[in-house]
């Protein structure tokens, strides 16, 4: 699928063969095997051209990588502390580009405006996620202190 992904057009066998190839010894039967069951799994759909087919991604690596996370998420048993074991182990950049990814998904009409502290309310200035990432400092797994490894 990285090839596929990758090269963002139809492919035929033989050039994923030959770029495989520049790495390491592959066959054109394994990796005509490996097209043809992404093909019956619905990850690519083909076109014969000639003898051959064309194969071609059905959706974008990042809209896979989407399901995953999705995937792992909703089968928690509490959604909610495993986003925040998530967004603790999240490095800054990769928190500033969530932030980023929220705001492309809420619209400037819908981003809350800063809120000033209060006495009430002393992390106001602090976004939610960082908030979480306090409880749960960056790198602190709370499923392996639990004894839990996550797979």
């Amino acid at each position: 699928m990285t090839r596929v992904w990758k090269w963002n057009r139809p492919v035929t066998v033989r050039e994923v063969l030959e770029d495989l190839q520049q790495e390491r010894s592959i066959a054109y039967t394994t990796v005509m095997t490996v097209l043809d069951n992404l093909h019956q799994k619905g990850w690519v759909r083909r076109e014969a051209e000639g003898r051959a087919y064309r194969y071609e991604a059905v959706s974008t690596r990042a809209a896979y990588s989407a399901a995953l996370m999705n995937e792992a998420w909703t089968q928690s048993d509490n959604p909610a502390a495993a986003l925040v074991a998530f967004f603790g182990m999240m490095s800054p950049e990769q928190r500033e580009a969530l932030r980023d990814a929220v705001r492309m998904v809420q619209g400037p009409e819908e981003t809350p405006a800063p809120q000033n502290p209060t006495p009430e309310n002393p992390a106001a200035e602090k976004p939610a996620v960082e908030n979480a990432a306090v409880e749960n400092p960056v790198g602190e797994n709370p499923a392996a202190a639990e004894g839990e490894t996550g797979r």
